[in-house]
Order: C-alpha cells, then sequence, then structure tokens
C-alpha cells in the first residue's frame, strides 16, 4: 500500500508563507533543503505525519498562475467555529462557515481561507469521514 507523505506548492516568498501557515495551522519548518535555483520547506506538526512541502524558485518575482487544475488543500480541527474566529482575529480573512448537506442529512460544516499565494485551504470539522 502507498503511504501519502506530503503535497507540494510553489510559493513566492517563503517566508510569508511559513508565518501564513504558522499562524493559521501551527505547522512548522521540520525541514529546509537549499539548492542553487530552489529552496524545499517542509511543514508538519503533530497532528499528523503529513507534511506540505513549499517550493521556492530563487530569482521568481511574477506570482503563480494556479489554473484551473489546481482545487484545494483540507485540513481538519476539532472546533470549527474558534479556529474561524482565531484566524478571523488574526487578520488571515476565512470565508464565512458552510454547512453541506445531502437533503437533511449534515455531511460537513467547513470554511475555506486563501494562504498569501492563493492557494484554497478547506478547514472542516473533524466527524464523520472528515477525522
Amino acid at each position: 500500500m502507498a503511504k501519502a507523505i506530503h503535497s507540494m506548492i510553489r510559493v513566492l516568498d517563503e517566508a510569508r508563507a511559513v508565518d501564513f501557515y504558522s499562524r493559521a495551522f501551527g505547522l512548522r519548518v521540520a525541514d529546509r533543503l537549499d539548492f542553487d535555483s530552489f529552496t524545499l520547506v517542509y511543514l508538519s506538526n503533530a497532528e499528523t505525519p503529513f507534511e506540505l512541502e513549499l517550493t521556492v524558485n530563487k530569482g521568481r518575482s511574477e506570482p503563480y498562475d494556479l489554473g484551473d487544475g489546481y482545487g484545494h488543500l483540507a485540513v481538519s480541527v476539532a472546533d470549527l467555529d474558534a479556529a474561524h474566529a482565531r484566524m478571523t482575529a488574526d487578520g488571515l480573512a476565512p470565508r464565512k462557515i458552510v454547512e453541506f448537506r445531502n437533503g437533511d442529512r449534515l455531511v460537513a460544516r467547513f470554511f475555506f481561507i486563501a494562504d498569501p499565494d492563493g492557494y484554497q485551504i478547506e478547514v472542516l470539522e473533524r466527524g464523520g469521514r472528515f477525522l
């Protein structure tokens, strides 16, 4: 069986991206590998072994075109309302909390937030299939 270990996104400004993911999700730098033309920064926390890999291409000044193929990353939190309030107070501009239903059945409660490079992150309340 395969084990998911990380997802990679390209970011324009390493410090700005690391600051956002630290403040929003408590991710910290687990490793940083510097090469001649790019830097890889691996972010993680104690909640999961899965990591977010930030790729910073040196000398790039234009924002990345995310295109129409990218969807979103997803994270789960124990207390969605508290996470939303904390991110709002921290000036991170999360969008409104949504209740997603299939008929009368509540499937999920969530909100989206964008990182400094425009990547969308879905923040789901833990429960059901979203643990």
